[in-house]
């Protein structure tokens, strides 16, 4: 979602992390680079001027003149201050407040609120009694969407009654979340103009009525430079807690993540990464300065496999592995395990360094294609040969190149990668390498660098 911004700001470090000296000159361009990549990002001008003016204040300090490695030590205070741009870590959501409640959404038309609630209601559903209800009389079949995302992840909505108007229905929906004893009451606000006063004096009188504990403003990251306007606008006539940006999953040059903040002064709480119920994510400032400063995001991509990579299976195949019985069906296990993750290029983009190859990956599609073959080549295989793959030889090659519609060259890469991969895990097996893997499932994240970027750079 930074892939532009992340290249700019790298080609405007690299002039200068190679350095050992520093001097004022050199400071000033690469402040101009940064101030371009940052306009060319759509980031606001008034924002830019702000950041650029922080930056260089702190880079012409002595802490850098000084510094070992001066260069470094500037990409670190653009890290800082990136982090303090976006918001720092006021991401929780506030629930202080007697049950049920209420959560209400807003934001332009088209920004995704309707999903973004569903999406919400999906991730907070493990621990709170849940009621969704759409205020969108205005879209049609608005609140048919909301009906059918409620029942595909097992919420309640509340129910549609024809011709009510937007007051009325918050109205029953409050009587109902307080009867039916639900401890969240989400609200899904109709889409509007920020510029059509009449709806958004109904916003502001439907969150007088529901009085909210968070007012989210959820926003297309697409936006671009709007983003300011958008996000002041629905501050000063509504009142907003917090920011949702979405599809930042597409090739936004993320101005509005960069932006929204400073100009609303409310936290972007959480994130659209996709179209899925799945793609939503909690908002943590410095690992996004990370993903933008391409140090990768390790910690987040060890949550998303924690939430989605079954511990018990993991843990069966690691004991597996320390016996040295890897066989065909854990390597399908194991691809399907990765597939949960997300694609082969969403994976890359989080690993520090690997930003660059992102896009190049998920362009031609390769290594996802390649895995959804192998994967359709050991489901033609018969449980005998995917327990002993030794049997497999040239004519039962023919018959799972025929079964799967795959030429016998894929079944033998296939089978070379398999004996690669046994043979690397029976070495790791027998010198206790693969001890340490059953341990990560007790406390994954404690192994991580969780504090700051402290282990990210080298000083």
């Amino acid at each position: 979602m930074f892939e532009s911004l992340t290249n700019r700001l790298n080609a405007a470090f690299s002039k200068i992390t190679s350095r050992g000296v520093l001097s004022e000159k050199d400071i000033d361009d690469a402040m101009r680079e940064i101030r371009v990549a940052l306009l060319e990002a759509d980031v606001s001008l008034s924002v830019v001027k702000d950041f650029i003016a922080q930056v260089k204040a702190e880079a012409l300090g002595e802490k850098v003149v000084k510094s070992v490695q001066p260069g470094q030590m500037v990409v670190k205070i653009v890290h800082d201050e990136l982090v303090k741009l976006l918001g720092g870590d006021d991401t929780a959501l506030n629930f202080n407040a007697p049950a049920p409640v209420c959560l209400m959404l807003v934001g332009l038309q088209g920004s995704g609120k309707t999903t973004t609630a569903a999406k919400l209601a999906q991730k907070l559903k493990k621990s709170k009694r849940i009621l969704l209800a759409s205020l969108d009389v205005y879209r049609p079949a608005a609140q048919e969407q909301l009906a059918q995302l409620g029942k595909q992840i097992g919420v309640d909505v509340l129910p549609i009654i024809a011709g009510q108007k937007p007051l009325d229905i918050t109205k029953r929906a409050l009587k109902e979340a307080k009867t039916g004893v639900y401890d969240l009451l989400i609200l899904d606000t109709a889409g509007r103009l920020q510029i059509d006063e009449a709806l958004m004096n109904e916003a502001a009188e439907v969150k007088k009525l529901a009085n909210p504990t968070e007012t989210l403003l959820v926003a297309d990251a697409l936006i671009g430079q709007e983003a300011c306007n958008v996000a002041k606008e629905f501050n000063e006539k509504v009142g907003i807690t917090g920011l949702v940006l979405t599809r930042m999953d597409g090739t936004s040059r993320a101005g509005a993540a960069l932006s929204m903040k400073m100009v609303s002064g409310a936290a972007i709480k959480f994130l659209g990464t996709g179209e899925k119920i799945e793609d939503f994510e909690e908002f943590h400032a410095d690992r996004v300065a990370g993903r933008i400063l391409d140090q990768g995001d390790v910690v987040s991509l060890v949550e998303k496999a924690m939430e989605n990579v079954d511990k018990n299976e993991m843990e069966q195949m690691a004991g597996k592995m320390l016996k040295g019985s890897f066989d065909l069906n854990d390597m399908l296990s194991q691809m399907q395990q990765m597939q949960k993750l997300g694609s082969v290029g969403s994976i890359v983009g989080m690993l520090p360094g690997l930003s660059k190859f992102k896009a190049q990956i998920e362009e031609n599609g390769m290594a996802d294609q390649m895995m959804k073959r192998q994967a359709a080549i050991i489901l033609s295989m018969t449980k005998k040969e995917r327990q002993t793959p030794d049997i497999i030889k040239a004519s039962r090659k023919r018959r799972i190149a025929a079964g799967a519609g795959v030429t016998v060259h894929d079944v033998n890469i296939l089978l070379k990668s398999y004996e690669q991969m046994s043979t690397m895990m029976k070495k790791m097996g027998k010198f206790g390498g693969l001890a340490s893997v059953a341990k990560l499932f007790n406390n994954p994240l404690s192994r991580l660098p969780m504090g700051g970027m402290k282990n990210r750079f080298p000083f």
